[in-house]
């Protein structure tokens, strides 16, 4: 993965999209578990993106803004397993995806981070806020499952982990399954 960062990198330094390299190293850092590349990538990342025009099409999917780094950063720091800098950047990302009126506008983007929160209350040993927050994740309309369900699937395993004979956690893990197997008969699969 780091080889395919480093390649992008040297094929093109001008445009958003190759924010999305800074993050996919972070994240291959993070599950190697080593801190300093994360942050090191993620400083990169933010300094590089903060070198470049604002975007005039912020909603384009392959447009990446200083928004939605956050969001990079709030994931690579919850696999590297570092849950306050993980809550910060999600709590920046529900801010930033919630309009003044309550109603969010980047829903796929504000569940992640509620599931986000919700693994970091699992490590705090939080058990009821876990489940709460994240439980509220799953109740959003607009979904992109595999996503969703790879990140409650985190939680999930931080669950069964810290929580195996909780009803909460029983109840969490039966909710995603649920979930998971609406997703698996809508694909026909």
């Amino acid at each position: 993965m780091i080889d395919c960062v480093n390649a992008g990198h040297q094929s093109d330094s001008a445009h958003s999209i190759g924010e999305q390299l800074y993050a996919q190293s972070a994240k291959a850092y993070a599950r190697m578990g080593d801190a300093n590349q994360v942050r090191a990538t993620l400083d990169a990342g933010r300094a590089r993106l903060e070198r470049l025009p604002r975007p005039e099409h912020r909603e384009h999917h392959f447009v990446i803004d200083p928004d939605k780094w956050d969001f990079y950063e709030m994931d690579a720091y919850r696999m590297l397993g570092d849950d306050e800098r993980a809550t910060v950047h999600a709590q920046e990302v529900v801010r930033l995806g919630t309009a003044p009126d309550g109603t969010e506008v980047s829903p796929m983007r504000v569940a992640e981070a509620r599931l986000t929160l919700g693994v970091a209350a699992a490590r705090f040993g939080e058990l009821e806020e876990a489940v709460s927050v994240a439980g509220r994740a799953l109740q959003t309309s607009r979904k992109s499952l595999p996503s969703l369900l790879m990140v409650a699937g985190e939680l999930t395993d931080e669950l069964e982990q810290r929580y195996p004979r909780e009803s909460l956690s029983q109840e969490f893990r039966e909710q995603v399954t649920h979930i998971a197997a609406g997703a698996q008969t809508a694909l026909g699969t």
